[in-house]
């Protein structure tokens, strides 16, 4: 068979010839041999072909809050978010109190390291700003500990089986009275009278 002039129409890769006819035109394989031209049967659609299908209202309604409000001024992109113009503020302020010191802004990332590295961790700062208070919240940490503890005993009593962590927490019971009493209150978790 010849080779008839053909345009291709389709991502499929059909293509209408002088005649009107449709057709896969010959092409060369890899390893060199050719492929004879394909006729297609008229009124087919290959499925690569067929447009699919949309839903209008459903593009509408997925695409609804990207519009903005019909007639009003667009925001601009340097405003956004509260978050967003919180870190700009922040960045500014940085900047500024650079400059105040003397330094220049490729400096500003040694400023920030070095307040990392000064910067007390959580539990160092509560310590520091009142120890009377550590230990209040140690001790009620404890007086909990204490308490269910205590609850796991009472279920060994009563004939309820106990996993080995709970059996642990149930042999721990004295030593958290002890550790209760080191900071100054009694079993109950409440503070002692000093005499």
């Amino acid at each position: 068979m010849a080779p008839s002039a053909t345009t291709p129409t389709a991502r499929s890769g059909i293509a209408v010839d002088a005649n009107g006819e449709r057709l896969i035109p010959a092409s060369t394989r890899a390893d060199g041999s050719v492929r004879r031209e394909i006729r297609v049967r008229p009124g087919y659609r290959p499925p690569e072909d067929v447009e699919l299908y949309k839903n209008r209202t459903a593009e509408a309604w997925k695409a609804r809050g990207t519009g903005g409000v019909p007639g009003a001024e667009t925001v601009s992109p340097t405003l956004g978010t509260a978050a967003a113009t919180k870190n700009a503020r922040r960045k500014e302020a940085r900047k500024k109190a650079a400059a105040k010191d003397g330094k220049d802004e490729g400096d500003t990332r040694q400023a920030k390291a070095d307040v990392k590295h000064t910067e007390a961790k959580p539990a160092e700062v509560e310590e520091a700003l009142d120890p009377e208070t550590a230990k209040v919240k140690e001790a009620r940490k404890l007086s909990k500990k204490l308490r269910q503890a205590r609850e796991l005993k009472d279920k060994k009593t009563q004939g309820s089986a106990l996993l080995p962590e709970q059996f642990e927490k149930v042999i721990r019971i004295n030593e958290l009275i002890r550790q209760l009493e080191s900071l100054g209150f009694d079993e109950d978790g409440e503070k002692k009278a000093q005499p």
